[in-house]
């Protein structure tokens, strides 16, 4: 979006893409945007805004972002990828209300919490998951006896970067930065790497849609799990374009390489055409024949290398998001997994996994939170960005459509925002004052 005053972005909020009344899939008709919920959303971002832009303190040694408000949960802490879609959000806020001194300070404390992760990197280039005011890294991701057994970082550091250098107009301030991004990732190829080129967890803890079926109480580096492979793709992506503008050539061949890499891996293992749908997958097959049965004659060769885990999470549009499939790839997985029923289109959005799954459930978790079928709004937003990339117009307008509302009537209901929502009625179900990406709605309206 162009630069724009306040009162212009609020009047054209109002006035585009408004809706006819649409029939959800089961469910009732979808009211159309209105200025009333785009202001409300606006006003309550740009009064709260601030109040997310931290001071150093105690581990975070540098200004950084904050995902709630001030005393609730998760207020002293900087976790990977909520970071990322937080500054993403406050930028976009900062342009809609054409206010450049509050875009300076979020890259002010983007960069310092860009600078909190990577102050406690360790030697062989891994990341923390979080740091906290009273702890560097609670999941021990950069402890030297467990290198290679918990899990890192979200690969989300390169799309922090550049989107603070997109804003900022320039990337002098990450040439001291830039060699510590190249060995986060190779700290990621390095100890998560599977044999067909997918990354796999080293285990299920804090693996962003925590209890994700496909990763969570499987076993160890077994799940080449989608969400995480989408990421580093795109991880990837940002990396090549910075370390293009840096004029690091080589660094830029390699890292679109790896990306290239990456995303035909995506499209060959990950891409089910029974279902039309894309599938994390487990990477534990191995021919144990001269091992179990030596004086046996092999017989046919083991052609496959993977198996689809055939259990639909939202993760299974986040190809979209990347831009990797097909446009006929793309009809039949919105088609037939999105518009056909309800499996995920619900009242409020996209439900995190399939209702037709046995382990669907809408119960409040903290630990892990619970992504077997609430709204989260990152979820809604990652469908609505690859919908709008394949040219799903009606599809994402219907979606943002959807989201504005579920948050406006938050507001007035609880006078805040929380964390994750019930898809059929829209009820807040956990953690009153969590912003972070529900910040991203600012971007559909």
């Amino acid at each position: 979006m162009s630069r724009m005053t306040r009162r212009t972005f609020l009047g054209s909020a109002a006035a585009a893409s408004i809706l006819p009344a649409a029939i959800a899939a089961g469910g009732s008709p979808i009211q159309p945007r209105n200025k009333t919920d785009s202001t409300k959303l606006l006003d309550y971002f740009a009064r709260i805004a601030n109040e997310l832009l931290r001071p150093a303190e105690g581990y975070l040694k540098h200004p950084s972002i904050s995902p709630t408000l001030p005393g609730k949960e998760y207020s002293i802490d900087l976790w990977d990828w909520d970071t990322y879609w937080t500054t993403r959000g406050l930028f976009r806020l900062s342009e809609s209300l054409g206010d450049s001194q509050l875009r300076a300070r979020i890259a002010e404390h983007a960069k310092g919490s860009l600078q909190n992760f990577l102050d406690y990197q360790a030697p062989d280039g891994r990341v923390p998951i979080m740091v906290s005011v009273k702890n560097n890294d609670l999941f021990g991701s950069t402890n030297s006896s467990s290198a290679g057994t918990h899990n890192q970082a979200k690969p989300v550091l390169g799309q922090i970067a550049l989107l603070i250098a997109d804003q900022v107009q320039d990337v002098d301030w990450l040439h001291s930065s830039f060699d510590r991004l190249i060995h986060f990732w190779q700290a990621w190829a390095a100890g998560n790497r599977s044999s067909i080129g997918l990354l796999v967890w080293s285990n299920d803890v804090a693996i962003g849609d925590d209890n994700d079926p496909t990763t969570f109480g499987r076993p160890p580096f077994s799940s080449a799990n989608l969400l995480l492979n989408c990421l580093y793709y795109r991880d990837l992506q940002a990396g090549a374009e910075l370390a293009k503008r840096l004029k690091r050539t080589a660094d830029q061949e390699q890292l679109a390489t790896e990306a290239e890499e990456l995303g035909a891996a995506i499209q060959k293992y990950c891409w089910d055409p029974r279902d039309s749908f894309y599938y994390t997958v487990d990477v534990q097959c191995v021919d144990r024949r001269a091992e179990l049965i030596p004086t046996v004659k092999r017989g046919m060769d083991m052609s496959w290398r993977a198996l689809p885990l055939r259990i639909q999470m939202f993760t299974g549009f986040l190809p979209l998001w990347c831009g990797l499939a097909s446009q006929a790839e793309a009809k039949a997985l919105v088609d037939i997994n999105y518009l056909a029923d309800d499996r995920f289109r619900a009242e409020w959005g996209v439900r995190s996994l399939s209702s037709r799954e046995m382990m669907y459930s809408l119960e409040f978790s903290s630990n892990p939170s619970n992504w077997l079928g609430p709204i989260w709004i990152v979820v809604n937003y990652l469908v609505w960005m690859g919908l709008k990339g394949y040219g799903f117009t009606h599809e994402a307008a219907e979606l943002a459509s959807k989201t504005t509302r579920l948050l406006a009537n938050d507001l007035d209901n609880n006078q805040s925002l929380n964390e994750y929502y019930h898809p059929d009625t829209g009820v807040s179900l956990s953690h009153h004052g969590f912003i972070d990406w529900n910040l991203l709605v600012l971007e559909m309206l």
